[in-house]
């Protein structure tokens, strides 16, 4: 019994709950940015949908947001693709870092760092760049081609709730903890 429920204070722990989300998100931005580099011609051609605007609502209030310049779409295309492998870089880590916080009395700053940091760039490149960014300036919203709209709606959601579950309060020692502490200390 006493095994059991060792097993049960370990794995059904917080931090089994953030390692095995950042796995998991570290897996699908790996298979993003891999999947976007053995297939450029489909990802890259959505991109330049998206920044063209040709199949979106036309108004001379907007058009003149539209990018046809082939380089800078190549441009905008790798440094997407370089930013997802960044994010499954920094959450790999981040699960190993977790991993490691598992053990008894082990500290999870590390962890908690890193998945921050894996996360919150998944809400720059979905909130930022595909839903402001593409969503609204670009009117991805309206393409009838291509909107990414709802997959960028995902990832954020996926990222925010890796981000809440990370800054929650663990009431284990050598937790990191969130936010502001008796005294006026950060507590990290």
């Amino acid at each position: 019994m006493g095994m059991l429920m060792r097993f049960l204070e370990v794995a059904g722990s917080r931090r089994a709950a953030v390692a095995v989300l950042a796995a998991i998100t570290a897996l699908y931005y790996l298979i993003v940015a891999i999947t976007n580099c053995t297939d450029p011609h489909t990802n890259r051609r959505g991109v330049a949908a998206v920044f063209s605007m040709d199949k979106t609502i036309h108004d001379p209030s907007t058009d003149w947001h539209a990018i046809h310049n082939s380089t800078v779409v190549l441009i905008a295309y790798i440094l997407i693709v370089i930013w997802e492998f960044s994010i499954a870089f920094v959450l790999v880590s981040a699960t190993i870092a977790w991993v490691r916080a598992l053990r008894p009395g082990a500290n999870d700053k590390l962890a908690v760092r890193l998945s921050s940091l894996g996360w919150t760039m998944a809400v720059v490149l979905f909130l930022g760049g595909f839903l402001t960014i593409g969503g609204e300036w670009f009117r991805m919203w309206a393409n009838k081609d291509v909107n990414a709209s709802s997959a960028a709606r995902q990832n954020f959601l996926v990222a925010a709730v890796g981000l809440i579950l990370v800054h929650l309060r663990d009431p284990r020692p050598g937790s990191a903890r969130v936010g502001i502490e008796p005294g006026g200390d950060e507590g990290r």
